[in-house]
């Protein structure tokens, strides 16, 4: 009966699954132009394309965040080597994939994994370098913010545990913002704020822990409104900022799962990723019953991915209440 309740209401069965949907979608499109979806854009689950996979296989963005997941229902907490441990399993041999086979990840996060291998502790294995900002560790923080939310916990801790979770592969502070930035957006939405006040709510948040500099990266989303931007000032890039300022985009100009998604894919070039950014938004805002059928039974490993969001927010929800509950590593 429980399994039954949380199988239909689950917020974290509807964002892991929204995440992964919109990551299968924009995979076949991948690097694809604008003005090439413009012409032909996309609107169904499609399969190969640039990664000649078939329809409904989602990519890294889902295999590093289902490995994390993996590692917290296993552990009970946030285990660092765990962590790079799963993935490391996820390049050698194909575990977390939609079929058993490794493709697509990124440069900076292929090299902080072979940091690990060689012998660099977790939180130092990531690359703090301006030019290794890209979405790397956003396109897999979702499960931060649900274990926030539902263990309690404060602002700063979140800070801490989203830059050193963000470290394990991008340890830049512009990217751990665009991750910090993410998972409160999140948490509100799961507080049941709708999403202008879960915008409206981020644009007030402290961020004084990061520099001026990287603030200002940010400035169109934090001190603008990034909805109201014309979609060809829109870059659907894999730089951190602009996937973020991408999803936001699609998410704020939308009013529905489908929408949103098909907006975000047909922006071009990481599709993927802004795909799935979005797709996790969506699918926490308007429910898992929101989501086309036809994607639900396209998407490979959906059964699998289903029970493992139900085990994960059991573990989660694990003592909930009780705000002295720390089950995080430092």
């Amino acid at each position: 009966m429980i399994i039954e309740e949380l199988n239909k209401v689950s917020k974290i069965k509807s964002g892991i699954i929204g995440h992964a949907i919109g990551d299968a979608i924009g995979v076949p499109i991948e690097f694809s132009p604008r003005y090439r979806l413009e012409e032909n854009p996309v609107k169904e689950m499609i399969g190969y394309g640039f990664h000649n996979v078939e329809e409904g296989t989602f990519s890294d963005d889902t295999s590093m965040e289902i490995a994390m997941i993996s590692s917290y229902i296993e552990k009970g907490k946030i285990d660092y080597d765990d962590i790079m441990n799963k993935w490391i399993l996820w390049i050698e041999k194909g575990e977390y994939t939609a079929t058993g086979k490794f493709f697509d990840i990124g440069r900076t996060t292929m090299e902080a994994i072979d940091n690990y291998k060689a012998g660099e502790k977790a939180l130092t294995s990531g690359i703090d370098n301006y030019y290794a900002n890209g979405n790397g560790s956003l396109m897999r923080i979702l499960p931060v913010a649900y274990i926030a939310y539902y263990k309690n916990y404060k602002k700063d801790k979140i800070y801490q545990i989203v830059k050193e979770v963000s470290s394990l592969t991008h340890r830049h502070e512009i990217s751990i913002m665009g991750c910090y930035i993410y998972v409160l957006f999140i948490i509100n939405l799961l507080e049941e704020k709708n999403i202008i006040e879960s915008y409206q709510l981020i644009q007030k948040e402290d961020y004084s822990m990061f520099s001026k500099d990287t603030i200002d990266c940010y400035q169109r989303i934090l001190k603008e409104d990034i909805s109201t931007y014309k979609i060809s000032d829109i870059r659907s890039s894999g730089y951190v900022v602009d996937s973020l300022e991408a999803s936001l985009f699609c998410i704020l100009n939308t009013t529905n799962y489908k929408d949103a998604i098909i907006k975000a894919i047909n922006l071009g070039e990481d599709t993927d990723t802004i795909g799935a950014i979005t797709g996790s938004i969506a699918g926490i805002y308007y429910g898992y019953d929101a989501i086309p059928k036809e994607w639900l039974l396209t998407l490979k490993r959906r059964e699998y991915l289903e029970e493992l969001a139900i085990e994960f927010e059991k573990k989660v929800k694990e003592n909930e209440n009780d705000k002295k509950n720390n089950l995080f590593q430092k």
